[in-house]
């Protein structure tokens, strides 16, 4: 039974702090911050409850992270003070969901991976779209450990597949996997199972960030008929880590996308995308400074300087314009506004033609 204080209604269980002073804060801090992230499926039977203690007990510790719950489990980024760290790790002790969860750390880690505690109820973990109940979500994938999954890449016998959105496959890679070019899981567990509808006796290697994404993908895949499914146990983050240890040439080239304030860690130091303004070598994401568009694009520092870290002319021409004309601007342009994916999808086509 998880014990709430008798005046639990009275707090404020998330941050009412404006983000501009909070980002602010982080940068004066005078400690250190690790970021961690971890994940687990386990059916929590009271998850607002959940999600209300482990609130008041990382924000007293003053962690930062996004961390998601639903009643399948916990999926967690998160930035820890490195001076209480160990007090960290107690809470964790508190609840079983936790028992022997693996701890994953940062590739490249300045500190500033978030600015705010943000613990939000979803439905699921990751949005995938699959009927749970029409498939058993636990029969997973061979979890393939560090060294395991590197020295299948080598042999090049299988089929490797990138379960991750394309702008984070586009900067960084295994190589010779198969990126399939979709903005969401939701769009490529599908996309996956058509592409390799013919190859269900392969073995199949999947990957992602931290292994969240390949657990239902390889019980959906196994659902459907693949016969040697596997995933790399810990994802991209842990692979990293491992093949740095032993001194390995990595597999994986580029940078890791990461879903925080850094936006991308370098694996192996190569920078093998491409500024979608000018065509420079480039792997910097940034979101478009016009808050009408927010789009998602990589951005080499000439084209952020000229384009004052805007997508497009039109953009920062919005992005100066004074807050009573926006509205009429954004009404009179054809540019899809609010709708990014979509804009994105078409920003990134004419810049391959």
């Amino acid at each position: 039974m998880l014990y709430l204080p008798q005046n639990i209604e009275d707090m404020r269980l998330y941050n009412i702090i404006d983000s501009k002073v909070l980002k602010e804060n982080l940068m004066d801090e005078p400690f250190i911050r690790k970021t961690i992230s971890f994940y687990r499926y386990y059916i929590i039977d009271n998850p607002q409850e959940f999600r209300d203690q482990i609130y008041q007990d990382w924000a007293a510790l003053n962690c930062f992270g996004r961390i998601y719950i639903a009643r399948e489990g916990i999926n967690a980024q998160m930035s820890v003070p490195e001076s209480n760290k160990e007090a960290f790790f107690d809470t964790l002790n508190k609840y079983h969901i936790f028992n022997q969860i693996p701890i994953k750390y940062a590739i490249e880690d300045n500190g500033k991976s978030f600015y705010k505690l943000t613990v939000k109820l979803r439905p699921k973990l990751v949005a995938d779209g699959l009927d749970d109940f029409a498939f058993d979500v636990t029969n997973v994938g061979h979890h393939l450990s560090a060294e395991e999954f590197h020295a299948l890449v080598d042999s090049g016998e299988h089929v490797l597949v990138d379960m991750r959105n394309h702008y984070e496959s586009e900067i960084g890679h295994f190589t010779g996997a198969i990126c399939p070019e979709t903005d969401t899981f939701r769009e490529e567990i599908k996309v996956v199972t058509e592409m390799l509808a013919d190859q269900k006796d392969r073995k199949v290697l999947l990957y992602c960030t931290g292994g969240i994404r390949c657990e239902k993908a390889s019980a959906y895949l196994k659902h459907q008929g693949f016969t040697d499914v596997n995933q790399l146990h810990g994802g991209i983050l842990e692979y990293a880590r491992r093949i740095k240890q032993l001194n390995l040439k990595s597999n994986f080239i580029g940078k890791n996308f990461v879903f925080d304030e850094r936006l991308g860690e370098s694996v192996n130091g190569q920078v093998i995308s491409h500024c979608h303004q000018c065509g420079k070598p480039c792997d910097v994401h940034v979101n478009c400074a016009n808050e009408m568009c927010h789009l998602l694009f990589i951005q080499c520092p000439e084209c952020h300087d000229r384009f004052e870290k805007c997508c497009s002319d039109d953009c920062r021409v919005i992005k100066n314009t004074p807050e009573p004309e926006k509205s009429h601007l954004r009404q009179a342009s054809d540019r899809p506004f609010g709708n990014s994916r979509q804009y994105r999808k078409s920003f990134l086509l004419a810049k391959k033609m």
